[in-house]
């Protein structure tokens, strides 16, 4: 008794229904797909997809705004120089050349004699200008004197206390003589370096009498300066 068994047909039957279920699967994704595009799905999908990425377009970073490029600098007017055309000196014009022959026809006129000439006058002589005056004369002036000797003025006392001392010197008293002669004030211009000496000085120029002073020999008041010497012997 032979134990192996007959091959059963069931081996098959899985490769034929792989190949079923590979077609109806075909079959049932393209019925899916014809079946979403008359609905509606696909285009439901699309509004949905498009404004998120519209959106993501939208919430992009701002680009930083480029300043625009500094406008180039307006150009420089340079004068213009007018040059003044040359001027041409004008064109010489005919001249009109007399014809010193008479014409044929020309009418002779009559020549009337001129009048004479005025006699000239003769230049009139003008006296030359006077020389100017000559400026006057300085007046002439003579001072006051007490040399005179019907003066009998006396002479100067010279102080005892000085002579004990030795005192001596030169004083020059500036007076004031009127035209009597007679002084009426006097002032030490230069003293001898003593006081008793110059007072001494001043009473004896008050005593004297003076030749008034003259201006053109007519007496006048005027300042004399007397010198009075003490010198001791």
């Amino acid at each position: 008794m032979n134990s192996t068994a007959p091959l059963s047909p069931s081996f098959s039957l899985p490769r034929l229904s792989r190949n079923a279920v590979i077609v109806s699967s075909v079959l049932v994704f393209h019925g899916l797909a014809i079946w979403a595009l008359q609905s509606g799905l696909v285009r439901k999908a699309i509004e949905i997809v498009v404004p998120v990425e519209m959106l993501s377009e939208f919430i992009e970073a701002p680009q930083p705004k480029v300043a625009p490029p500094p406008p180039p600098p307006a150009p420089i007017k340079q004068p213009v120089v007018k040059t003044k055309a040359p001027t041409l000196p004008p064109a010489p014009q005919p001249l009109a050349i007399a014809d010193p022959t008479p014409a044929p026809n020309a009418p002779t006129g009559v020549t009337t004699p001129q009048p004479p000439a005025p006699p000239i006058a003769e230049p009139v002589a003008v006296a030359p200008p006077a020389p100017p005056a000559a400026p006057p004369a300085p007046p002439k002036i003579v001072l006051p004197s007490s040399d005179a000797d019907y003066l009998n003025n006396p002479s100067p006392t010279y102080p005892a206390m000085s002579k004990r001392l030795g005192e001596q010197g030169k004083v020059l008293v500036r007076v004031f003589i009127g035209v009597d002669g007679l002084p009426g004030r006097a002032e030490i211009k230069k003293s001898s370096g003593y006081e008793r000496l110059d007072k001494s000085a001043l009473e004896y120029i008050m005593k004297c009498r003076f030749v008034a002073g003259k201006v053109n020999g007519v007496p006048q008041p005027m300042w004399y300066e007397a010198p009075v010497n003490y010198v001791l012997e």
